[in-house]
């Protein structure tokens, strides 16, 4: 799919070889491939996504793919459908937000991730 897209590519509701090698993860290459688009890969909060319930385990995944495709690329990618077990819910969603700012994260970069990066993403593709 990274080879032909035209537009952003989203990869939501996973996480990344680089923190959680399962084989539903994206690697290294598929990050950049990802940031080359302009797309988003968004983080789940589920332990085969993110090899844990833990908000590190979250944060890890997050801090890498800002590493690897850089900040424009990092979203959250949550699944609260009851499909798995997460080790949060979103009344508890400012957990995250706290944890960017306890890693060094600016604000610019934390609203980016909390929404902005797929909302840029949404309004570059979705019609007017």
């Amino acid at each position: 799919m990274l080879d032909i897209a035209t537009n952003p590519v989203v990869l939501s509701h996973g996480g990344v070889q680089g923190t959680c090698e399962t084989n539903r993860n994206v690697t290294d290459d598929e990050i950049r491939g990802v940031a080359a688009t302009g797309g988003v890969i968004g983080i789940g909060y589920f332990e085969t996504a993110v090899c844990g319930l833990g908000l590190d385990s979250v944060l890890d995944a997050i801090d890498h793919v800002v590493e690897v495709g850089g900040i424009q690329t990092a979203a959250l990618g949550s699944d609260y459908d009851g499909s798995v077990t997460v080790g949060w819910d979103t009344s508890e969603l400012a957990a995250i937000t706290q944890g960017l700012l306890d890693r060094g994260y600016s604000d610019e970069d934390i609203t980016a991730i909390m929404g902005g990066n797929t909302l840029r993403v949404m309004q570059e593709v979705l019609p007017a």
